[in-house]
């Protein structure tokens, strides 16, 4: 059994207008890094055996500083990269239905299959089937190197949504039903054939962090 903590990248400055990402490799922001430290000092005590991230900057970012306290090294894999969306990369949520009205509404209607805009570089991205298959074979592939022991891996909203379908059965079509937030704890167990949900959705380490924040500066003021 291996217990691996799946945890989504600090806020960038994209996601904070709601521009979609994709492979576009966005840092984080100030809050975003704030997130990061956070995360990693609720973790300090708890032994990791690995760090992995995707290869983007805004997981790297994070990952590495949960590695710095874990005494680790960061071990990228590009393969849990955030999906990529072809021409929807770049843009705002709330653009893409009038620029794309019907390639939007097929992505809103999760059909597994479905492919978006081309890219300026002629990237048509990938359909959720493909990108399933991918982060799904990357997180149980790095859950078998290190059967019986504890692992981080951070990666981005997507591939999170994945691992959750995967826990729970979930077919391809289905709406999203969890939300994802940033520099959250989100862990699993790996049994060598089948994902399992423990926990979803931790954010405790920010509220306390944004709380002591806030009396500090009424500290000081």
């Amino acid at each position: 059994m291996t217990e691996i903590l799946l945890i989504r990248h600090g806020e960038t400055a994209w996601n904070a207008i709601k521009k979609l990402q994709g492979h576009l490799d966005i840092p984080l922001n100030a809050e975003g890094t704030r997130q990061a430290k956070a995360l990693a000092a609720a973790l300090e005590n708890e032994k990791l055996d690995a760090v992995f991230s995707s290869d983007l900057q805004r997981a790297v970012q994070t990952a590495g500083e949960i590695a710095r306290l874990q005494g680790v090294s960061t071990r990228i894999d590009a393969n849990l990269r955030e999906r990529c969306f072809g021409g929807f990369e770049g843009m705002l949520y709330s653009e893409l239905p009038l620029r794309y009205p019907e390639a939007y509404a097929t992505w809103r209607s999760h059909e597994p299959d479905s492919q978006f805009p081309p890219s300026a570089a002629n990237n048509v991205g990938e359909s959720i089937r493909q990108f399933q298959l991918r982060t799904i074979s990357a997180i149980t592939h790095h859950a078998r190197q290190f059967e019986g022991k504890k692992i981080a891996i951070v990666a981005h909203g997507g591939v999170l949504e994945c691992a959750y379908r995967a826990a729970k059965d979930l077919p391809l079509h289905a709406p999203r039903e969890i939300t994802i937030y940033n520099a959250s704890i989100n862990r699993f167990k790996w049994d060598g054939a089948k994902l399992s949900l423990i926990q979803w959705g931790d954010i405790s380490h920010l509220e306390t962090t944004a709380a002591l924040d806030e009396f500090n500066q009424d500290k000081v003021a």
